[in-house]
């Protein structure tokens, strides 16, 4: 296991420097109730008192339920200042509008909600000197399970080498409560989705080929395709004259 009162102190220290250096007064992050946002906003917290978590229903009905309860309960929790902004109506407009430019696909629709969230954490930023903190982990990375310039948008990352594993053992050792930790992993995109049902693999079986390289047939796989069709996320293209 590895030693995360000191990876503490250390990613502390990293969000600290990152702010000071960029002359920032404070940090912004996407709290949407999950593992990864809570990690990070614990961590934000003890590295800046001025944070703050933007709570953004976009839609779908857990949206309003389980995660925006979640979500005030881990800012209550660990005292981070919280802000509740509904996007659902917004979306709708947008979709009507382009709607009638084009014929929008399901993979256009989903990726919505990532991208107004993402505009929205920078308008307030941008607003109030904030830095926004990013909340992928290396799984989700390694997968391309991210919205491109949406949730994989960020001024910086503390947790983007951590594995779901991880990202588990870290908030088992800050003491996040059960119910964090419990929850199915999910965007919340849309009502009985989960990360797993979408790719089709377990964290776990991801994790364990991440972090030992073992995978069966079937999964590597799966791995792999994810891997390969996303590479476009990570990398950015540009033209050099030769």
């Amino acid at each position: 296991m590895r030693n995360y009162e000191l990876e503490t102190k250390q990613r502390v220290e990293f969000i600290r420097g990152v702010v000071e250096s960029a002359g920032a007064k404070g940090i912004v992050y996407g709290n949407s109730g999950g593992k990864d946002c809570t990690l990070v906003g614990i961590l934000c917290k003890m590295a800046c008192n001025d944070t703050l978590g933007i709570i953004m229903p976009c839609g779908s009905k857990r949206n309003y339920e389980i995660d925006k309860n979640d979500a005030e309960s881990i800012s209550q929790t660990f005292g981070i200042a919280t802000r509740l902004v509904d996007l659902s109506n917004i979306k709708n407009e947008f979709i009507g509008v382009v709607g009638e430019k084009t014929q929008l696909s399901e993979i256009a629709l989903a990726n919505i909600a990532p991208r107004l969230r993402m505009a929205t954490l920078y308008a307030i930023a941008a607003s109030e000197n904030r830095l926004v903190a990013g909340t992928g982990n290396r799984s989700e990375g390694y997968m391309g399970y991210f919205t491109k310039w949406g949730d994989g948008a960020f001024d910086f990352n503390p947790i983007a080498d951590l594995t779901v594993t991880e990202i588990y053992e870290f908030l088992r050792f800050l003491k996040a409560p059960d119910f964090i930790i419990s929850k199915a992993p999910s965007a919340g995109l849309f009502d009985g989705q989960t990360d797993e049902s979408e790719m089709g693999i377990s964290y776990r079986s991801i994790d364990e080929f991440l972090l030992n390289g073992n995978a069966s047939e079937q999964d590597k796989a799966i791995i792999e395709k994810f891997h390969k069709s996303s590479e476009h996320k990570r990398e950015f293209l540009y033209y050099k004259p030769v």
